[in-house]
Formats: structure tokens, sequence, C-alpha cells
């Protein structure tokens, strides 16, 4: 059986494992899910708007500043000297 699935496989010129995802869809149906740009791009709606374009350099600063805190456990001063 194995034999005739990849040679139907062949004449319809995809892989065997196509083919079986092929039958699968067509035996249990397909689900379309609906899917959130949100979730796809990891964006959020909440929280202040940024300007990645023309802030990318400020804000990937910021990051990896606060990165090199965290990993040396180090607190961030204000201007004013306090910590935050």
């Amino acid at each position: 059986m194995r034999r005739r699935a990849q040679a139907r496989a062949a004449e319809l010129g995809i892989s065997f494992a196509e083919y079986i995802r092929r039958l699968l869809a067509q035996d249990l149906g397909e689900t379309k899910r609906k899917v959130d740009i949100f979730a796809i791009f990891d964006l959020i709606d909440e929280g202040p708007q940024t300007n990645i374009a023309a802030d990318k350099d400020k804000m990937i600063g910021e990051a990896v500043w606060q990165q090199h805190l965290h990993k040396t456990r180090r607190r961030q001063r204000t201007r004013e000297g306090r910590l935050t």
C-alpha cells in the first residue's frame, strides 16, 4: 500500500509527506483558523505608542542597557540619584 501511495505522489509531482497531508486534510477536514495579526507579529495594542522607525537606535540601546543591568544585578540610578 505504501508503494502505491508513493507512486501516486510521484504521479502528482509532490512528496510522499505532502500526499499524506492532503489525504489527512481531505479525510479530517481542514480547520480554517482566523489568525490575529497581533499574534503573528507579536504586536501589542496597549501602552504608549512608539515610532520604531525613528527611535530604533534609542530603543535598542535602552534594551541592551537594561539587559546589562539585569545580568550584572545593578540598579539604574535616576538623574536625581534615586535607585529604580
